[in-house]
């Protein structure tokens, strides 16, 4: 059996493999509901044979969206909406689980197809908050938020986790990567607070992300797995590294957190992040090692060799993909064969298994 194929138990959920699918934005929802498109979308990544299948990240508010297109769990007809999604993932074998994010500075964005720039007022803007009014970019700036919108931010991820287990996902992770609301704390370029939650002190920059790590680790059932997104860097002199993440993880592991999944970049527009296979992989590595804490690795993962070497290896526990797995939702199947193990094919694909 292949290191990659190795069932992985975290809590009480086991995960058949430990290919992962990435959240990954669709911006196809309808007032945060999501739609036939997400079913097929995600189903479709379960019956490719993957083992945990993300959901997209997910707004715990309507001012937490990305965009207008994004999903959100904010209330109960988007829940509904879920669960129809988490059985179909489940039925097929595969964990389902969920992200659960506030974007937000970059928030109040139009899609990517239609220039992923700032929302005007004709098209639906809304006022962004963040921890200091510091703009990503040339985005508006931020509201600086107040004790009051960091209190009701909790409850948001609170009641958002309470809504995912309700709807049957098994998997809540947090979203503190990419420039958005969680890790524009954590980075000294983005937080400039004094109250407390910012500052030049890593302590008082991870207090707020600490406390909704912990604050939803109360509320999510204490035998299901809690995972976080970080960026393990900013690639800008000054931000946020990966010193910093290795103890932000510590942090995280003593909140309960079960799994570190370490990105980069996403908080300035102008980091140059050096493209090459695996370019994460080392935070994924050093992560494990040094905080001792289970990682995923995630980043231009496209070869069955290069993922089964990454968890073989002991670099990370499991391997998250996304533009893979868009280009081919049955990867998982064929990455099994590539590597002369076994994968349950569903019942009516069997036909075209290849020996």
């Amino acid at each position: 059996m292949s290191k990659l194929f190795e069932p992985l138990t975290i809590r009480d959920v086991t995960f058949k493999n430990r290919v992962f699918v990435s959240p990954m934005c669709q911006y196809s929802a309808h007032d945060g509901v999501p739609t036939d498109w997400h079913l097929v979308h995600l189903g479709s990544r379960a019956v490719g044979g993957a083992g945990l299948v993300v959901v997209e990240a997910t707004g715990v508010s309507a001012e937490g969206r990305i965009s207008l297109g994004d999903t959100g769990l904010w209330n109960d007809e988007q829940a509904r909406a879920f669960a129809r999604i988490a059985k179909f993932v489940r039925d097929q074998g595969a964990v389902p689980g969920i992200q659960l994010a506030h974007a937000g500075r970059k928030a109040s964005t139009e899609v990517p197809w239609q220039g992923g720039k700032p929302l005007t007022a004709a098209g639906g803007a809304w006022t962004t908050v963040g921890p200091s009014p510091i703009p990503f970019g040339e985005y508006p700036a931020p509201r600086e938020a107040t004790a009051a919108d960091l209190d009701a931010i909790v409850d948001q991820f609170v009641s958002a986790a309470r809504r995912a287990r309700e709807a049957g996902f098994q998997v809540v992770e947090l979203h503190m990567a990419h420039g958005y609301l969680l890790h524009s704390f954590l980075s000294p370029l983005s937080n400039r607070r004094t109250d407390g939650s910012g500052g030049p002190a890593l302590e008082d920059r991870a207090r707020f992300p600490l406390r909704v790590a912990a604050a939803v680790r109360a509320a999510w059932p204490a035998n299901l797995p809690l995972f976080v997104r970080i960026s393990s860097t900013d690639w800008v002199d000054g931000g946020w590294d990966l010193a910093q993440s290795i103890q932000f993880a510590k942090w995280l592991a003593v909140a309960g957190v079960d799994l570190v999944d370490c990105s980069s970049g996403g908080l300035v527009p102008d980091a140059k992040i050096p493209l090459y296979p695996g370019m994460q992989v080392q935070f994924a590595e050093a992560v494990r090692r040094e905080a001792g804490v289970p990682t995923g690795a995630v980043g231009l993962i496209t070869r069955p060799e290069q993922a089964e070497q990454i968890v073989a290896s002991g670099q990370a526990d499991a391997v998250f993909l996304a533009r893979e797995l868009l280009r081919n939702p049955y990867w998982p199947l064929e990455a099994a064969r590539v590597l002369r193990d076994e994968a349950a094919w569903p019942k009516p694909y069997e036909r075209a298994k290849l020996k």
